[in-house]
């Protein structure tokens, strides 16, 4: 769904080539509507600090329309697989009133998708308890890890600094990597690598499109998913990698 048609930022001369500026902004999804460091306001300044040509969404590609339709009817979103984002309900569809971006879906979920690896989780915390516990607890470590971190920054763990930091993305995947090891596979379409794939697929695919206009594209994800992508975006010859953290100072 196109949101006006914003040309490129860059300011390149015909025929010249321009690399495509790539924010990753990580998302706290419902805490952004709790959180006084993260809260939806601050979403929308730091969008508007970057003034995108296309924002990335966690949006499943056939929800979109929807979404848009019903806010430009009614101003909200009641969408099922979009209005639990307040990032996008709340902040950045209320922000294609001021600005002009493309809203790009890139979410790999199908509802589908969803509901069979929530079926499996709570089955394997019966069935595969071991390995369940495993996960547990490296996810309590990680927020344990979190914590201290942040602290020890003089930042809260919800804090855009520390959650756009390295040492945020080092406890995430460290965190993260026993669920990806025991249940990627037995999870398939819905396993942690299996799904970041489908969603890199989709950002892939909207750069490719992009290359070398020169723009600037936000991707707004939920920032577990944002060390996944940025191993892989260091890959691309065609971005330059823009610390996001200059949009929150």
């Amino acid at each position: 769904m196109l949101i006006g048609c914003a040309a490129g930022r860059g300011g390149h001369a015909s025929g010249e080539t321009a690399k495509t500026r790539v924010v990753g902004l990580g998302m706290i999804h419902g805490e952004h509507r709790s959180s006084s460091a993260y809260s939806v306001e601050r979403i929308q300044d730091a969008v508007r600090r970057i003034r995108p040509d296309a924002v990335l969404c966690e949006i499943p590609p056939d929800r979109l329309a929807a979404a848009r339709e019903e806010f430009d009817r009614t101003g909200t979103i009641t969408e099922p697989r979009v209005r639990v984002f307040p990032e996008y309900v709340d902040a950045l569809f209320p922000l294609t009133r001021e600005m002009r971006f493309e809203i790009v879906p890139c979410a790999g979920w199908t509802k589908a998708i969803s509901d069979d690896r929530a079926a499996k989780l709570r089955e394997w915390a019966t069935t595969r308890p071991a390995e369940t516990a495993e996960v547990q607890g490296a996810d309590a470590e990680s927020d344990r890890a979190l914590a201290a971190e942040s602290a020890a920054l003089g930042l809260t763990p919800d804090h855009p600094l520390f959650i756009h930091s390295e040492a945020y993305d080092r406890i995430t995947k460290r965190g993260l990597e026993p669920y990806d090891r025991l249940f990627n596979a037995d999870l398939g379409l819905g396993g942690w690598s299996n799904i970041n794939l489908a969603h890199y697929r989709l950002i892939s695919d909207a750069l490719d499109a992009r290359s070398g206009q020169g723009q600037t594209v936000l991707i707004m994800f939920g920032a577990g998913h944002k060390y996944w992508f940025l191993e892989r975006l260091v890959g691309r010859a065609d971005v330059e990698i823009v610390d996001a953290r200059e949009s929150f100072r």
